[in-house]
Order: structure tokens, then sequence, then C-alpha cells
């Protein structure tokens, strides 16, 4: 369990009791943030009956997969956003619901695989902004999480460069391989692309003026600054999902132009196994032909097996058919 107190801008408690949120947050000049990680229907119903939360939220923290939104409610807002987070190389996302109300915020996460340490951390370093209250706890908040994208988006963008150059290698990659990793970078992005594209609707709500609890004009350059990185991070999965298309059609290209290479080869060493077999099925014949029977015939036909397949050989080295 992780609970803040902040008064007039300064941090002033934290570690205490979720029982003594109601009584801080009867102050106008407090500002309380706590977090809770996979809370039971109980606890967010007490949670919600201190703070005056809408039933219909409480009901969205409990179901999963929801997607990134605003909820606009009397009294509070509620965003859903999502973590990144790998587990064996796949992307696993983690919910991370959000109530906003004048003077509390609070974070429910959906499993520990969100660092709400990392958000602290970034709360602390940026105290002095502390004395905007809610707006700014939430601000670290959505901050980091977009951060977090975009550095991932950032990694798939440098998979998927080394990807592409990896195709025209000239040592011969494992095909299975290739394509384990190919399927796997497309499918991180396209998870990745379900969790970034409605975050713009996200911050675009927050941005309107109309949000008296999140309407700050110190702080709209800060979110201003979070919904460029949104757009950055949404322009930048578009561009990897391009690039991806491009790298399998490319494969796919190369695949068929070995498999004519394969073709072509093969045809031209059929083409000159042909000669000697025609050559010694004719002498194989119960006719006369000549040199039956003398030994002159059968070094003769050696002779002409040898010279053609070699005449055959340099034609088609000649004309890069070998």
């Amino acid at each position: 369990m992780h609970t803040r107190l902040y008064r007039n801008g300064v941090l002033e408690k934290e570690g205490f009791p979720v029982e003594e949120v109601s009584d801080y947050v009867a102050d106008p000049g407090n500002t309380v943030w706590f977090d809770l990680c996979s809370p039971s229907p109980e606890d967010l119903g007490v949670i919600g009956e201190e703070l005056g939360l809408h039933e219909l939220a409480v009901e969205d923290v409990l179901s999963d997969h929801q997607r990134p939104k605003v909820d606009v409610y009397d009294n509070h807002l509620f965003i859903t956003v999502y973590g990144v987070h790998f587990d064996d190389g796949h992307l696993d996302p983690v919910e991370v619901n959000v109530f906003v109300t004048a003077n509390a915020l609070v974070t429910v996460r959906e499993n520990d695989h969100f660092d709400i340490g990392a958000v602290t951390r970034r709360w602390d370093a940026t105290s002095r902004r502390a004395g905007h209250g809610v707006a700014f706890l939430l601000h670290g908040l959505l901050d980091y999480v977009v951060d977090s994208q975009f550095a991932l988006v950032q990694d798939l963008d440098g998979q998927a460069e080394a990807l592409e150059e990896s195709l025209f290698e000239d040592e011969v990659r494992d095909g299975r391989e290739l394509q384990r990793t190919m399927y796997v970078l497309r499918k991180n992005t396209t998870r990745l692309r379900k969790i970034t594209m409605p975050m713009r609707e996200v911050v675009g709500t927050l941005l309107r003026r109309d949000q008296e609890i999140v309407a700050d004009p110190v702080l709209a350059p800060y979110y201003e600054d979070v919904y460029d990185h949104v757009l950055r991070v949404n322009e930048w999965v578009e561009s990897i999902r391009d690039m991806l298309a491009n790298v399998r059609e490319t494969r796919l290209s190369q695949q068929g132009f070995r498999l004519n290479e394969i073709m072509k080869r093969v045809t031209s060493w059929a083409a000159i196994i042909a000669v000697p077999t025609m050559i010694t099925g004719f002498y194989g014949q119960n006719v006369p032909y000549p040199g039956s029977g003398q030994g002159w015939g059968f070094w003769m036909s050696g002779f002409l097996v040898a010279v053609t397949s070699v005449a055959l050989y340099m034609v088609f080295k000649r004309k890069d058919w070998l």
C-alpha cells in the first residue's frame, strides 16, 4: 500500500493507512494520493463510498481489458491507461485505472508489473510543481506512462531496422528464426498500437479547458508536451508497421527469387545429365552402332559424354544459370 499527503505543495506524510484518507481529503488544502494493487471488490467499495466515486467507474475497474479512456463524472474523472511490461519477449500491457477528484488521486494497478516507484521518483524530481495539487500528480503519472511507451517504440524501431538489414546479409540466416522474430515483432507492435492510439483522446480530453479538475494554466504546457509525445509514439508505431510490412514483402520476394534460382540450377543440371543419359541409352540399344563390339566405341561414347557435359556446363555458367 502506497499513500502520500501533500499540504500546500509540500510532501508532509506518506505510508499512512487508507482509513485516514477521508480525514485528509476533507481539507481543501491537502492533496492525497494512494495506490491499490489488485484490490478486492470490497476494498474498492469502501474507497468508492469514502470519495463518492461513481458506481460505473468502480465497475470498470473490476472489468479487465478496458480501452484507454477518460470518463467524466460530476465530481471526478476516471482514466484508464496501460503500462508496458515484457514477459518472455512478449509485450504484456498492465492496466492502470485512475480516479481523479478535486484533491485526491487514486491509482489502481492490475498487478505489480507496473513500477509505481518510478512514478513517485518522478514526482520527487519535480517537487517544485507540487503546489498545483492533483494536476501535478496526474501529469507525473501520465508522463511516466507515455515516456515508457516512447522508450518501447524506440526499441521496437531498432529491432525492425536490424531485421530489415539482416535480410541482405551475406550469411544465410535461419529461415525459421527469421520468421519467429518477425512474428513476435509484429505482435508486439500491434499490441502497443492498441494501447497508444487511444492515448491521443485521453490526453486531448484533459487539455480541454472545461475540465476544472485538471485545468491549470501553469501545467498546460506540460500536458501539451505529453500530448506531443503521444503523437510521436503513434506516428512511430505506424512507421514500424509499414517497415514490417515491407520486410515481409521483401522476404517473400527473396524466397521467390531464391526458388527461381534453385529451379534454374536444377534444370541446368538436369540438361547436363540428360546428354550422357541419351548417349549411353543409345549405345545400350540391341542394334549395331558405330564401334559396337570394339574398344574404341566405348572410348568414343565416353568422350562424347565428357565433351558435351563440359560444353553445357560452360554455356550455363556463362549465362549465370549455375
